[in-house]
């Protein structure tokens, strides 16, 4: 009975100390798994910071990217911009150069046309010069298709002051074709006719109490230098002498269809052809009706509107050459007004002119 008690006391010990150290495995066991669960998720978070900060870099980098990608899409735009303007300036200076070479060789060329050209021995430039001086005078350009040149030769037109005048009036026919404005006349004639286009046609005039026409025809061909020997010749004939009509040159200008007139003169004109006594603006101008042998300036001036105004040369542009004669202080005014109102001018030049 002894033994069987014994054996079955060391039993529950062995039982006991199984248990024991199964309980403590647990717990050991249970310990460490607790631990490493802690530990997991440390770690866990430790990588999700990490994860997020590889992501923004990455946003960042992309940004980066774009921006580099953006920037040198606009640089690529902008050489390819600067490439098109350089391939047109290039060719505008080729073109440039090409242009640069023909004027060269225009020049070149003028050059040696004007070192052949002989040098004109002839005094009178004015009459034979058809190159190498302009063909403007302040303004002033002979041109047109029919080309009308009306020339006051009344005795005014010897002198530039009165007492002259006079005195040459009373003089031989060969004084009074001396007198200096008669002279200058002349010359401004022939710098004219030396500066009709040759394409035009020519019709010279001379007026004062009566009519001439110079040359052989009504209209004669500028490039025709027999055409202007003529005229120089006849011009050379003409005596300045007697009263200034206007009227009858105007209507000798109106019955050839002018397009251009070039009018010389040195006044407002003395004598007209209308009915001056019908027409009430003249009742007081007894020069005009026959009651008296001098006019006054007013009277001249109404003279001169009512010719213009008769002539009905509207479609004509007129130019006027004033050489204007003392105490005739209207004149410019009056002749300046209609070469305007035609389109036209007046001028009136130097007394060492032409």
């Amino acid at each position: 009975m002894m033994r069987r008690h014994r054996k079955s006391e060391g039993f529950n010990l062995a039982f006991l100390d199984i248990m024991s150290c199964g309980l403590g495995a647990v717990v050991l066991v249970f310990m460490l798994v607790k631990h490493n669960v802690s530990q997991s998720t440390t770690e866990t978070d430790l990588l999700t910071q990490d994860l997020k900060q590889v992501e923004l870099r990455h946003n960042e980098m992309q940004q980066t990217l774009e921006q580099l990608q953006h920037t040198a899409q606009s640089e690529a735009d902008k050489i390819a911009l600067l490439k098109t303007k350089l391939t047109q300036l290039e060719q505008s200076l080729l073109e440039k150069k090409v242009s640069l070479g023909q004027k060269k060789q225009q020049l070149a060329a003028l050059k040696n046309d004007i070192a052949k050209r002989p040098v004109a021995q002839e005094k009178d430039l004015v009459e034979d010069d058809r190159g190498g001086e302009e063909n403007y005078l302040m303004g002033l350009k002979i041109e047109g298709r029919r080309i009308a040149m009306l020339i006051d030769s009344s005795a005014s037109m010897t002198d530039e002051k009165l007492i002259d005048i006079i005195k040459r009036k009373n003089g031989s026919d060969a004084q009074k074709k001396q007198g200096p404005k008669w002279l200058r006349t002349k010359k401004t004639v022939r710098w004219i006719l030396a500066r009709v286009p040759k394409a035009s046609q020519l019709a010279v005039i001379c007026y004062n109490s009566s009519v001439k026409s110079l040359g052989k025809a009504n209209w004669m061909k500028a490039d025709n230098p027999a055409t202007l020997t003529t005229l120089y010749q006849e011009l050379d004939a003409i005596v300045p002498e007697g009263a200034t009509n206007l009227q009858k040159g105007l209507q000798a200008v109106s019955g050839r269809d002018a397009t251009d007139l070039y009018v010389i003169t040195d006044g407002l004109p003395t004598v007209g052809d209308s009915r001056y006594a019908s027409l009430n603006p003249f009742a007081s101008c007894s020069s005009l009706l026959g009651k008296s042998s001098t006019i006054s300036g007013e009277c001249r001036v109404k003279l001169f509107r009512q010719t213009i105004l008769d002539s009905n040369l509207n479609h004509v542009k007129v130019n006027v050459i004033l050489l204007p004669i003392e105490g005739d202080p209207d004149a410019v005014n009056e002749y300046w007004g209609w070469a305007a109102l035609s389109g036209g001018l007046l001028i009136s030049p130097a007394v060492n002119w032409p």
